[in-house]
């Protein structure tokens, strides 16, 4: 046996230690190995990058200038005020609109009439013109009589005389006498209304009668016309057809004024009723109304 293994174990041991020990010592001092690159397969998957923070959102979203403009608009949040003048606008549109509707058929039937129609149409304006003058003349003279007379209490006694005289007709208390005419509406079908001949009256008025009586009953101011089943209430009397109107006047303005286009005969003639108007010299009103003396209204000259 060899000394070499001879040796105690304990030696042998000790030795392996220190050559442990300067076996790691050698290696402290190398550098660490470095692992051979891994296949391009094999690689470890990159760590991702760190996302960017996100902008946190809006707590409100941004609203367009039409989404601003809806919202302002709806729901609806109405006060007294505005409710108010939104009434008066809707009126004052609705009056507009009528009117701008009853001109435009104005318009249309004067812009389709004949010629003669519209010559017709002025005389009856001048007329008019010349009947308001008239009126106004008469006044100033029974002025300049008043302030001139010398005796002013029986020249004011006449006037008065005079003037009850007039009132008397337009109230229907007294009978009347004088030229105008006759007109006469056949309505066989049944299809004139109490509005129709209402209508008749007011055109008649306003081309100057004087005094009108619709079968033998008098129109005064205070006239109202009904329906009254096939005929028309005049004042509470019923009528039927034929309706006979004798009215007082000037027979040269009272018939153009009825025969005016879109006018009273021409309306008439639509409803299927026949219309006949007759001029005279002598026409008499009779038919009367009692005086009726007012409950309320006094006469407030001293």
């Amino acid at each position: 046996m060899s000394d070499h293994d001879d040796k105690p174990a304990e030696e042998r041991g000790d030795a392996r230690d220190d050559g442990a020990e300067s076996g790691n010592g050698l290696r402290k001092e190398l550098p660490q190995e470095v692992p051979a690159a891994a296949p391009a397969a094999e690689e470890a998957p990159k760590e991702p990058e760190p996302r960017q923070a996100e902008p946190k959102p809006d707590p409100e979203p941004r609203l367009t200038g039409r989404q601003r403009l809806v919202q302002g608009v709806w729901p609806p949040r109405v006060t007294r005020a505005q409710l108010i003048v939104a009434v008066l606008l809707f009126g004052l549109g609705f009056g507009l609109a009528v009117q701008v509707a009853s001109n435009s058929d104005s318009d249309s039937a004067l812009r389709g009439a004949r010629q003669e129609d519209l010559v017709r149409i002025l005389d009856e304006l001048d007329d008019r013109t010349q009947r308001l003058e008239d009126e106004k003349q008469g006044l100033e003279k029974q002025r300049d009589e008043l302030e001139n007379s010398s005796d002013q209490a029986e020249e004011a006694r006449k006037q008065t005389i005079e003037k009850e005289r007039q009132l008397g007709i337009l109230a229907g208390t007294v009978a009347a006498q004088g030229p105008g005419i006759t007109m006469t509406i056949q309505d066989t079908k049944g299809t004139v209304e109490a509005d129709m001949l209402l209508d008749a009256i007011q055109e008649l008025r306003a081309a100057g009668a004087e005094a009108i009586q619709v079968n033998g009953v008098r129109v005064v101011a205070g006239t109202y016309l009904t329906d009254s089943g096939k005929g028309v209430g005049v004042d509470g009397n019923k009528i039927n057809a034929p309706y006979r109107f004798k009215v007082i006047g000037k027979s040269q303005d009272l018939e153009p004024a009825l025969n005016i286009p879109g006018g009273v005969v021409q309306t008439l003639e639509k409803e299927q009723a026949t219309v006949t108007i007759e001029r005279s010299t002598d026409i008499v009103v009779d038919a009367l109304r009692a005086a009726k003396r007012p409950d309320y209204a006094r006469s407030s000259s001293q």
